[in-house]
């Protein structure tokens, strides 16, 4: 779909070419003048009865019919390239534009005309020629002031078009297939971590017009294509309209917008809002979502709230913010919110105003690295329309200046709703261009690799019981082990114990997990992947409370040779500390381990000594010394004998050892 460029001085500009044109006209044919004067009142006399819209045709004909009987009539010209830009017909609209220019290329000292063609042959893709004009009309010394800053920034995006399809970024992109889309229109997707799950909005006639509603499709592996789309339950999907959602990485928490009904008042479902529309959150809770509510906190405004984008750790929320009555820019702007200890989100503040423009921006997307931001924006150099940018966030938190992501990603046509996927190669969007199924759909395509992301894959982790292997919706906090920061803290799936959290590669993390009734598990791990995997599995195996199996410390760290606690492992210890203030009756064995390499001697002192180290952090975080014991069992208990060690490989050889070289601790009876 074809945009304007600035086209809202149109109106202004028609004003006042009609009233220096007062009679007499530059005609004198009376016929002439009498369709022209009518034309001007035809579009509001012939509005559309259903939809109040104005019927530019009828002043067409009226037009077409005065420069019949002269057509050197340049005001009727002037007219007719009017209502041909409000049926963006913007080709047809620059002849008429020109012709004005050619009867009497005096006709407005401001030169205006020159600029209004221009803007035209922009939004039909003649950049060259659209420099020539703007050329002209900056050289008039009459020109208009408000009109001559714009034009220097339609001059840069004419000559930043010409520069990008001169050099053309790699672009071939492929429908999502008829699982995705159909006649109906199909647009801003959004996915899953682990791309198994495609969730987008779908636009479906009513008895008396259009509404919105979200489907799902998932991946079918096997064929590398997408299973037929089901509509989402109804208790999220409702007669009204439901759009732009963002899904959490993990598939079970979903903000979307929801839209009073004509009223003003109803947002379906018994939704509360807080005016205009709103975003809504609702949780996947086993098989079934929850009813949605206003999203808690400080988001919403009796302002337009739309298209959401959360981080993957799930406390970072952007969204787009329409403004009312806001004079002077664009109406809508790139908000942010954070997720606060009380589970509301903050005031959202607008990011800054080298990102935001005085024209709209009108999607966003933060990748899962939570670095990378994607957006559609009218109001940066671009080729026209919405085009889409990316920005970067730096260690400062600093948002980089925007990046074009180039021609073909964006075209003179209105680009939106980007989706880069996880890994960062792949992005999804939305397109009515020729040989889809009908309207817009959903395509994709490879992202060319100087605006991917990092590179972003994900743990996948299942939380269930050591002797039964029944799930359970255990809590899970994972921490960055270099920088003590706690990047995700919730639950397993209550249905299947399972949680998909996207993670940068080569990072170091520790795993904390516990539920009620049963002892603590941790485990650490370092994010790389094999080759071709896209994922880190990661099974949570918890004993029973009355276990006396051994349960291992993986997140206490020790100095090389040393007892001395490393700083990373207070998070477990205090985990532990708490679990026994909480259970006063359990008394446990801190056992320490080590490998069989190096003097035997030395080696048991060392396990004592690390045993020794973890009771006394336990008796200083309030454990009573009466219910701790400690002993050093130095090799004589490995996990992988030398035997088999000497089977493997050396890299494999040196993950074995520690295995072995451990602290772990046993329920005592």
């Amino acid at each position: 779909m074809r945009s304007t460029l600035l086209f809202f001085l149109c109106i202004q500009f028609v004003f006042c070419a009609c009233t220096h044109a007062q009679f007499p006209y530059s005609t004198s044919n009376k016929k002439a003048i009498k369709y022209f004067e009518e034309a001007q009142k035809a579009p509001d006399i012939e509005r559309n009865p259903l939809t109040g819209a104005k019927n530019f045709d009828a002043g067409l004909t009226l037009l077409n019919k005065a420069l019949e009987r002269d057509s050197n009539f340049w005001e009727a010209h002037l007219m007719s390239a009017e209502f041909l830009e409000y049926k963006r017909q913007y080709q047809a609209a620059a002849i008429h534009y020109q012709r004005a220019i050619q009867i009497d290329p005096q006709h407005s000292v401001s030169g205006s005309t020159y600029y209004y063609l221009a803007a035209c042959q922009m939004a039909y893709g003649d950049y060259k020629g659209a420099k020539a004009t703007l050329s002209i009309f900056l050289s008039n010394p009459n020109a208009k002031e408000n009109l001559i800053n714009l034009a220097y920034k339609m001059k840069a995006c004419a000559d930043f078009s010409i520069e990008s399809m001169a050099h053309p970024k790699p672009f071939e992109p492929i429908n999502a297939g008829p699982g995705v889309n159909t006649t109906y229109p199909e647009y801003y997707p959004t996915l899953t971590v682990d791309a198994q799950q495609l969730l987008f909005t779908r636009r479906l006639p009513t008895s008396n017009d259009e509404q919105e509603d979200f489907y799902v499709s998932l991946r079918d592996t096997v064929h590398q294509e997408w299973f037929l789309a089901k509509p989402m339950p109804g208790n999220i999907n409702t007669p009204w309209n439901e759009g732009a959602p963002t899904i959490s990485g993990d598939g079970r928490k979903l903000i979307f917008v929801a839209c009073t009904d004509p009223s003003g008042v109803n947002y379906g479902g018994n939704r509360q809002g807080k005016g205009s529309c709103d975003l809504f959150y609702t949780f996947k809770n086993g098989k079934s979502w929850s009813n949605p509510v206003n999203l808690p906190g400080d988001v919403n405004t009796s302002n337009w709230e739309t298209q959401p984008s959360i981080s993957a750790d799930g406390k970072t929320l952007y969204f787009i913010r329409a403004i009312r009555g806001r004079e002077g820019r664009g109406n809508s702007d790139i908000y942010v919110s954070h997720l606060q200890d009380n589970g509301k989100w903050s005031a959202a503040v607008a990011l800054p105003n080298y990102i935001n423009t005085d024209q709209n921006e009108e999607s966003v997307q933060i990748h899962p690295d939570g670095k990378t931001l994607y957006f559609a924006s009218r109001g940066h150099i671009g080729l026209g329309g919405s085009d889409l940018f990316v920005t970067r966030l730096d260690e400062k938190g600093n948002w980089s200046k925007p990046e074009n992501l180039g021609y073909p990603i964006n075209t003179l046509y209105d680009e939106n709703s980007l989706l880069v996927s996880a890994e960062g190669d792949i992005a999804f969007f939305a397109s009515d261009r020729k040989g889809g199924y009908g309207a817009l759909d959903i395509y994709w395509f490879k992202l060319p690799q100087e605006v991917q992301p990092v590179k972003t894959y994900y743990f996948e982790g299942f939380a269930f019981d050591a002797q039964t292997k029944k799930a359970l919706p255990a809590q899970l906090q994972l921490t960055d082990l270099e920088s003590g920061k706690t990047i995700f803290n919730g639950n397993a799936d209550a249905f299947d114990g399972k949680i998909t959290l996207p993670l940068p590669l080569n990072k170091d993390y520790a795993v904390l997990v516990s539920h009620p009734g049963y002892l603590p598990f941790s485990l650490n791990f370092n994010m790389t992947l094999s080759e071709n995997a896209q994922s880190y599995h990661l099974n949570m195996p918890l004993n029973p409370e009355l276990s006396q199996e051994e349960n291992i410390l993986s997140n206490v760290f020790f100095d090389l040779n040393k007892a001395t606690l490393r700083s990373q492992s207070v998070v477990e210890l205090k985990q532990l500390a708490n679990y026994l203030n909480t259970h006063p009756k359990l008394r446990i064995e801190i056992g320490g381990h080590t490998d069989s390499r190096g003097d035997a001697k030395a080696n048991q002192v060392l396990s004592e000594q690390r045993a020794k180290a973890v009771q006394d952090f336990l008796i200083q975080e309030g454990v009573a010394s009466t219910r701790l014991s400690y002993k050093g069992y130095g090799s004589s208990q490995p996990m992988v004998t030398d035997a088999e060690i000497s089977k493997l490989s050396p890299a494999a050889q040196d993950k074995a050892h520690q295995r072995n070289r451990r602290t772990s601790y046993r329920i005592l009876p």
